[in-house]
């Protein structure tokens, strides 16, 4: 084991990992790279199609295979072979800690318990609060999974890490000790995710992603299921529309197809995404449930005006509101935003222009690792 000042052995656990798409697994990563770019050893345990270890941009890779049917059924819950457990016990050993990205998972519940025999502490992020599924069924076996499960894995946690105030209440409400939790926002790749740099790059962008070149764009980011509100914004796109929406995403796909000013571009790679938000004028996102979703961070670092639902848990985050879109979730109020925004170029820029000054300012990875090691260390030595 290292020692309490110098190079730190982080085991990270997701459900997923690129290069399976998703929220989580690009903050995974994410938190991954820039961890050893500031000196940390660090192993990502996961799922995957097979067992394998690798080596990914100077990050070990541990994926333990699993059965992943439900996600077709629009549920993301891998199921993780018996291997699981002696993997997770051999890599808590290596570990000064363990960060579990979700409490919802097996993943997370097979390294927790491979935290405890090893005495090894843990860390905990939560991204959301209980997802509103439209399968009665799901949301009852979220209920008890958080009840048993994930009580467990909060109640233990050395700090617990939230990305806004709902969630926050969500974890205290499940028995996370209010001394432990933390307001933790996550960072974005503000060099990749970035502004158009002239009219010219924006057309090309349209232009290599099949897109119009004389319509504005409002680009929707994320899995096409209800509670990332795809479907508002399909029903708040009136015939008369003065914009196009522009879908990155897998999912509902039927529901898009041969529908006017409805563009699909499926799923997207970071590097394809980041020219997506180049492309558009707009960024609309009424989800629900969601902490503080990441597609609004790098829309907003791609000089984006945001679209988006307006949660009280965002508070943290001190959004203008007059330069933020923070609305309704229902497809009147939206509609209305929509038509009113494609409408009005100055305000677009305006609002553009703030969420790149406010994206800089506040969502660097940098600070938030430089705050992760702090909280590994104090974890460690068991100052929580």
């Amino acid at each position: 084991m290292s020692s309490a000042s110098g190079p730190q052995r982080v085991l990270l656990v997701s459900h997923y990992y690129p290069p399976h798409l998703g929220g989580i697994e690009n903050v995974v990563r994410q938190e991954a790279v820039n961890l050893v770019a500031a000196g940390a050893e660090v192993t990502v345990l996961t799922s995957g199609e097979r067992s394998a270890v690798g080596e990914e941009d100077g990050v070990r890779v541990v994926r333990v295979a699993a059965w992943n049917g439900a996600e077709r059924a629009g549920v993301p819950f891998p199921v993780l072979s018996p291997a699981a457990l002696p993997v997770a016990l051999r890599w808590a050993r290596w570990a000064d800690v363990v960060h579990v990205h979700d409490c919802l998972y097996l993943t997370s519940w097979t390294a927790g318990l491979a935290a405890v025999l090893t005495r090894t502490p843990h860390v905990l992020t939560q991204h959301v609060a209980m997802v509103e599924h439209p399968s009665a069924v799901v949301r009852a076996v979220q209920r008890a999974v958080y009840a048993v499960a994930g009580r467990a894995l909060l109640r233990r946690a050395a700090n617990v890490f939230t990305l806004n105030a709902s969630v926050a209440a969500f974890v205290l409400g499940l028995g996370a000790r209010p001394e432990r939790a933390r307001h933790l926002a996550n960072g974005v790749d503000t060099a990749l995710f970035r502004p158009a740099g002239s009219a010219e790059e924006r057309l090309l962008a349209r232009k290599r992603l099949g897109l119009p070149a004389d319509r504005v764009l409002v680009l929707f980011a994320g899995r096409l299921v209800p509670k990332k509100g795809y479907d508002l914004l399909l029903a708040a796109h009136r015939g008369t529309a003065g914009y196009d929406l522009v879908f990155a995403g897998d999912g509902d796909s039927a529901a898009l197809a041969g529908r006017p000013g409805v563009h699909h571009l499926g799923t997207l790679r970071p590097e394809e995404l980041a020219e997506a938000y180049r492309a558009c004028d707009l960024f609309a996102l009424p989800s629900t449930a969601e902490g503080f979703p990441l597609t609004v961070q790098e829309a907003m670092a791609s000089g984006l005006p945001v679209v988006t639902t307006d949660d009280p848990g965002y508070a943290p985050y001190d959004l203008d509101r007059s330069l933020v879109a923070l609305v309704r979730r229902e497809v009147e109020t939206l509609g209305a935003t929509l038509d009113e925004l494609a409408a009005d170029a100055p305000r677009r820029e305006r609002m553009g222009r703030h969420s790149r000054e406010h994206a800089v300012a506040a969502f660097t990875w940098e600070e938030h690792v430089r705050s992760l090691l702090r909280h590994y260390r104090q974890a460690r030595t068991g100052r929580g």
